[in-house]
């Protein structure tokens, strides 16, 4: 864990540097896209930090001025399966926004999906030496949670401190500079698997660009995706992808738990293309132009041709009606939706105050998607689009764009993890675990 600890340090100064000369490039590598923003920090407060430890301090002051996006290519379930065709789609998305902005980026962010994520709750306590909570007081509190085994390959990716309570006094965002004897952290923790994060790292190296820093597209999507009401008072993400479905729960503005389900809307398209003996090509374009999750009377009149790839079109034409084609893509959004209802069941957030479920990405687009989940995972489901950041052109508004919208806040913004405290060498901690639905339960 000791490397892992210094190697994200060593990313958080990176970002430092990057916001000093000025520009950086945040990179969403999925399945079916590869997006790059490049944003330009301006003014005098360039370097302000998040105040404390806690919730994101709003939005910096930046502007996206690049932004390219391209087919991706060599990656599965949302991680690298090859690497030189992941590399050569990550240069031309990155060179694409770096002509559109003049500019040239050393430093990039990147989040990807994938890499099957656990969480876990943790908490620590510690008995403070002066009757002020310092910043070390901080660090040793995060040093004296109980991190369990987490088994081999396999790393932390987050590592936030959620809630802070001091004496009797709980809810805390920042203790720092506050009075009192006792300070007690909960802390989640998102592990995942070691060589999705090492071949992501090496593939970014490969494209010579720097890495500043490294998220999980579950927790950026919800950093964009949910309104500040939903992330105080509890609510889930769920980024419909290409490859895979990233589920993020949220609650007094911090993610505490994060999971992924490695079925998406590409599994749709291959549905289709099979069903209908048709290219992944032609099936992807009915299935964004005609698709839909809920069948009506009217379904039945439409009729959508489909053509083949040997030529001749009178002989490969085949017609079906859009009714046709719902009966095809529902049952695989159903098995989707299934899943992730299982998952949110087992992380407990049906105990959480508010139940409000946010579906965004790319597959959320699905015309009559929202009526289905709202069926499938409980009442109040909308369908969530990112927040407007400065510069950001009118083609990356969609949806689909989600989570590289959240990587800019992030860029922006990070909230404090344990990386950023200097925790004691000798307290690293290798002990048993509290998992994460008994820590909601008791804690919220």
């Amino acid at each position: 864990m000791t490397d892992l600890y210094q190697s994200q340090r060593a990313m958080r100064n990176m970002r430092r540097a990057a916001m000093q000369r000025g520009v950086i490039a945040v990179l969403d590598i999925g399945t079916s896209k590869i997006a790059c923003l490049i944003l330009r920090f301006d003014g005098p407060d360039r370097l302000r930090e998040a105040d404390g430890v806690g919730p994101m301090a709003g939005q910096s002051s930046f502007r996206v001025i690049g932004a390219a996006t391209t087919r991706s290519r060599g990656v599965r379930f949302g991680e690298i399966s090859v690497m030189a065709e992941t590399e050569s789609a990550i240069r031309t998305a990155v060179q694409a926004a770096q002509k559109m902005a003049n500019v040239r980026v050393d430093h990039a962010i990147a989040c990807f999906s994938g890499a099957h994520p656990r969480s876990y709750g943790l908490a620590g306590e510690w008995t403070l030496q002066d009757s002020v909570v310092t910043e070390q007081d901080v660090a040793r509190v995060l040093a004296a949670c109980d991190v369990p085994d987490l088994g081999p390959g396999r790393e932390v990716l987050h590592a936030q401190p959620v809630n802070f309570a001091l004496d009797h006094r709980t809810g805390m965002a920042d203790p720092r500079g506050q009075i009192g004897n006792r300070l007690v952290v909960d802390m989640h923790l998102l592990s995942v698997q070691d060589t999705a994060v090492h071949n992501l790292i090496r593939c970014i190296k490969r494209c010579d660009l720097e890495l500043a820093g490294l998220a999980s597209s579950a927790y950026v999507s919800g950093i964009s995706a949910l309104v500040e009401d939903e992330q105080e008072l509890g609510a889930a993400c769920v980024d419909l992808g290409g490859g895979c479905t990233g589920i993020s729960i949220f609650i007094k503005k911090h993610m505490i738990y994060a999971d992924s389900v490695r079925l998406g809307g590409d599994h749709a398209t291959s549905d289709i293309a099979k069903g209908f003996q048709t290219s992944l090509a032609m099936a992807e374009r009915i299935k964004t132009r005609h698709g839909g999750a809920q069948a009506t009377g009217m379904d039945d009149r439409e009729i959508i041709q489909i053509g083949g790839d040997s030529g001749d079109w009178d002989k490969d034409r085949v017609e079906i009606t859009r009714s046709d084609l719902i009966g095809v893509m529902r049952p695989r959004l159903e098995e989707i939706l299934e899943e992730v209802r299982a998952r949110l069941d087992a992380a407990g957030f049906d105990s959480l105050p508010s139940q409000q479920i946010v579906l965004t990405g790319g597959g959320s687009q699905v015309p009559g998607l929202d009526g289905l989940a709202a069926r499938i995972l409980g009442q109040r489901v909308r369908l969530g689009r990112p927040l407007r950041v400065q510069g950001l052109p009118q083609a990356a508004t969609s949806a689909a764009f989600a989570s590289a919208v959240g990587l800019c806040l992030f860029a922006a913004h990070p909230q404090d993890e344990w990386w950023d405290f200097d925790i004691p060498a000798e307290r690293y901690p290798a002990r048993s675990m509290k998992r994460v639905i008994r820590w909601l339960r008791d804690n919220w």
